[in-house]
């Protein structure tokens, strides 16, 4: 042996594999003969391929063999052709894909590898788990790859494995049908937790009395799409919900606020809350009195189950995933969105080209189905095309005003639009009552109910609305908009007291130490 080819002194290069599970000496997970099984039962019984079409994917498939195989019986059911040995070699020769599928005797040969299509469901099954293995593989190997990238982005990382591992999830996990017996079970026991219910309600209050009359609240798994032209107080009315649901009710609720940020949002809340002018909370020029006040009516509100989340530009992968978050971890009840338009949907390859009425529609369709799956009612905000500034009339909103895409009344279960006659110089109804302070909450849509047109009141200097007929006495502030009487005394030494007997002591400068300590109440933070 030459000095070159000793043993000791070769060097042997370490070899490099592509398939990670080459990598770990494994062969990827696969049931090859329950796939020769399977495909043999769909040539010999002709019904066999209705019991796992829904189960069953070209791709589930280990072999390319068997992938084209399936394809070929697939392409001869969207024919309503018969399936058996003959008709599926046929195929595969106008496909031009027999050779690939191993030659007319390899597909003869499926056919002896089973005796019937008895257990075809079950062998089904086992295939797709593998198909799922290897996809879970595959993107692990890719995420691990990516990860080692300096230059890889890690939140368009975590986005792009949410993405695929939700794919895989939406592609193999499917609904089953029920049969009778147990709907009726099920629906019976509703009937049944209804009747204990003095209320009425049905779904998540709204707070406000002739709303909910006509709803029963907002129901489980429903789309709800809140309508209206600027400054007609889209915000102010769902905050007032959310406030409702939470405060009154204690039931957990969240908003994603894309267009305003959480502060801002928490501020109005605490006008709303407190009933204090908006301006004096922006500018922060309270009097003693004015923050014993916040202070004091909002105590409730700092320990509400009310979470905000103002990620701007969310898509509506990064919305899925929030939900479900918040649905584990603290059972929310309802969620709203504010507001629809600036949500972006699946960009997948980059897009940003492509038609915006489609991504809206798309967009409309996920979050009905965010309703569906975490079994929650879903209110999406939306704009209203100009349509309605230049209409005749007193303006009222239509359907045909929802902006960029018919497909947003499509998806929703409920369409409100928000109306306020008094912006529009409209200064009287058809009976001849005053409009001043009136919203309207004009139900266009309501696929499980009455449309019905809603009165209730606005108070645009706290930002909030109440029912119209509430009892409570708003006379008009010296801009002639409606406010609050506040009944309070006040002593020399900058000590408040509310006539409800409740005191709080707050010297003159109140400073931001004592705020939180009175927010938190001593069970830490609040959720916002």
């Amino acid at each position: 042996m030459s000095e070159n080819t000793n043993p000791s002194r070769i060097t042997r290069k370490k070899p490099t594999y592509e398939n990670p599970t080459q990598l770990m000496g494994k062969v990827p997970p696969q049931a090859v003969d329950l796939e020769e099984a399977v495909l043999g039962a769909l040539m010999l019984e002709k019904d066999a391929l209705t019991n796992v079409i829904d189960i069953l994917k070209v791709e589930s498939f280990y072999k390319d063999a068997h992938k084209v195989i399936f394809q070929a019986i697939l392409d001869l059911f969207g024919e309503s052709q018969p399936i058996d040995l003959l008709t599926v070699t046929t195929q595969l020769r106008r496909n031009r894909t027999l050779e690939i599928a191993g030659g007319a005797f390899y597909v003869t040969e499926l056919t002896s590898k089973v005796a019937s299509a008895a257990n075809i469901e079950f062998h089904a099954r086992i295939i797709t788990e593998q198909a799922i293995k290897r996809d879970l593989i595959r993107i692990s190997s890719d995420i691990q790859k990516d990860a080692f990238e300096e230059t890889t982005d890690v939140f368009e990382l975590l986005d792009k494995m949410e993405q695929s591992l939700f794919e895989i999830s939406e592609k193999n996990i499917r609904k089953n049908y029920s049969d009778m017996r147990s709907i009726m079970r099920e629906a019976i026991l509703e009937l049944e937790e209804r009747k204990n219910q003095k209320d009425g309600l049905t779904g998540v209050p709204s707070g406000f009395t002739a709303l909910d009359r006509v709803t029963s609240g907002w129901q489980k798994s429903d789309l709800v799409i809140i309508a209206a032209r600027p400054a007609m107080g889209k915000t102010a009315f769902v905050l007032s919900v959310l406030r409702n649901a939470a405060v009154d009710h204690t039931r957990p609720v969240a908003i994603f606020s894309l267009e305003m940020s959480a502060v801002q949002l928490v501020n109005r809340l605490i006008s709303s809350e407190a009933e204090l002018d908006s301006e004096k909370i922006k500018k922060g020029s309270l009097a003693d009195h004015e923050w014993a006040q916040l202070v004091h009516k909002t105590a409730k509100l700092s320990k509400a189950p009310l979470f905000v989340d103002d990620t701007p530009a969310l898509s509506i992968l990064e919305l899925r995933a929030k939900c479900r978050k918040l649905k584990a971890q603290h059972d929310i009840q309802m969620v709203v969105i504010d507001y629809l338009q600036l949500m972006s949907g699946d960009t997948k390859g980059g897009g940003g080209g492509g038609n915006r009425e489609q991504e809206i529609a798309s967009i409309s369709r996920a979050l009905k189905k965010i309703a569906k799956e975490l079994n929650i009612p879903v209110i999406a905000l939306s704009q209203l095309s100009r349509a309605v500034e230049t209409r005749g009339g007193d303006k009222r909103p239509q359907l045909s005003d929802l902006r960029e895409s018919g497909a947003i009344e499509q998806d929703a279960d409920m369409v409100m639009f928000l109306y306020r006659p008094e912006y529009y110089g409209i200064t009287e109804d058809e009976g001849g009552a005053s409009t001043a302070g009136v919203g309207e909450v004009i139900i266009a849509k309501h696929r499980n109910g009455s449309l019905e047109n809603v009165k209730l009141r606005f108070i645009g200097r706290y930002t909030k609305f109440t029912d119209l007929d509430s009892g409570i006495s708003y006379p008009p502030n010296q801009a002639g908009e409606i406010g609050y009487s506040h009944k309070f005394t006040s002593s020399a030494s900058g000590v408040s007291s509310f006539e409800s007997g409740n005191m709080i002591k707050l010297s003159s400068k109140a400073n931001e130490d004592n705020i939180e300590d009175a927010f938190r109440g001593g069970d830490g933070p609040a959720p916002f």
